[in-house]
C-alpha cells in the first residue's frame, strides 16, 4: 500500500506573516455586527506602560537579591501605579486588546507574584530554609492560579467584584508588612522563629486569599458615577492618617479591605 500525498487544498493556509523570521503580532478582533477582521501590530501606549510595570517588577527582584530591600519596595508599588494605569489608558483611547491582556497578566505574576516572594525570602524567610522558600512558592503559585482563573473568567464574572484578593493588592500586603517592620526594627525582631513563622503564615495566607471565592469590591463602577459629596470626607481622613505614617496607613488600609471581602461576601449570599 503506497502513501499518496496529501492534495495541497487539504493543508491549511498559511498566513505570510508567520514565514521566515518575524515579529509581527496578528489579532482578530470582532467588530460591530459580529464580523471578525484581523489586526496587525500592538497598541503603543498601553504596553509602554505594562512595560514599564514589567520592569519596576524586575528591577525590585535584583534589588531584593542585593539586599537593597527600599528600593525593591519602592519598585514594587511603581509597578502598582502603572498597572493601574495601563488599563485606563487602553480604555480612555480605546486600545484594548487580547495581546495587551495577556501581556498585562505576565508583567503582574512577575511584578506581584515574583517579585514579592524574592523580597520575604531575601529579607527574612530564608533563615527557615525549606519551609520558607515553600511559603514563597505557594504565594507565587497561587498569583499565576489567580490570573490564570482571571483571563479566562473575563466577561463572565460581575466586574463590579473581584473573585479573589487582586494579585496588586496582596503584593502591597507583603511588601508593606517588609516597609513597616523595617522602620520599626524593635516590634519586629528577625532573629526570633516567632517572626518569620508570622511572616510565613501571611504569606502563604495572602496567597490563599488570592486563590479564594471571596468577593473583593472592585470600584470600577465609581469611575463614571457621581457620589455623594459626604463621601468625600472619609477619604481625606484616610489619605491623612496614611500620611502621618505612610508604610502603618498603608498596611493598615490594605489589611482592611483584605478583610472587607469576608464581608462583601455574606452580604452578597445574604441578598
Amino acid at each position: 500500500m503506497t502513501n499518496t500525498p496529501k492534495p495541497e487544498n487539504d493543508y491549511p493556509a498559511q498566513d505570510p506573516s508567520f514565514d521566515g523570521i518575524t515579529f509581527e503580532v496578528v489579532e482578530e478582533e470582532q467588530i460591530h455586527g459580529g464580523q471578525k477582521i484581523k489586526r496587525r501590530g500592538i497598541y503603543l501606549w498601553p504596553n509602554l506602560i505594562t512595560t514599564a510595570a514589567l520592569l519596576s517588577g524586575f528591577y525590585s527582584i535584583i534589588a531584593s537579591m542585593n539586599g537593597d530591600f527600599t528600593q525593591a519596595i519602592y519598585a514594587i508599588f511603581l509597578a502598582a501605579l502603572f498597572d493601574g494605569l495601563d488599563g485606563r489608558v487602553a480604555r480612555a483611547i480605546g486600545a484594548q486588546s487580547a495581546f495587551g491582556e495577556q501581556y498585562d497578566s505576565l508583567s503582574d505574576l512577575l511584578a506581584f507574584g515574583v517579585a514579592p516572594a524574592i523580597l520575604m525570602y531575601s529579607w527574612s524567610l530564608n533563615d527557615l530554609g525549606r519551609i520558607g522558600l515553600a511559603c514563597c512558592f505557594i504565594y507565587t503559585a497561587c498569583a499565576a492560579f489567580r490570573l490564570a482563573r482571571f483571563n479566562v473568567q473575563i466577561g463572565v464574572v460581575d466586574k463590579r467584584y473581584f473573585i479573589g484578593i487582586p494579585s496588586p493588592l496582596a503584593a502591597i500586603i507583603v511588601i508593606s508588612l517588609v516597609w513597616v517592620a523595617r522602620d520599626y526594627p524593635a516590634l519586629f525582631d528577625l532573629q526570633t522563629i516567632s517572626t518569620q513563622l508570622i511572616n510565613a503564615v501571611v504569606m502563604v495566607g495572602v496567597g490563599v486569599l488570592m486563590i479564594s471565592n471571596i468577593k473583593y469590591y472592585s470600584f470600577k463602577q465609581l469611575d463614571r458615577k457621581r457620589v455623594p459629596f459626604v463621601v468625600m470626607l472619609p477619604v481625606v481622613l484616610i489619605f491623612a492618617a496614611i500620611t502621618y505614617d505612610i508604610p502603618v496607613g498603608i498596611l493598615i488600609v490594605s489589611i482592611i479591605y483584605a478583610l472587607s471581602g469576608f464581608a462583601t461576601t455574606f452580604l452578597s449570599r445574604k441578598k
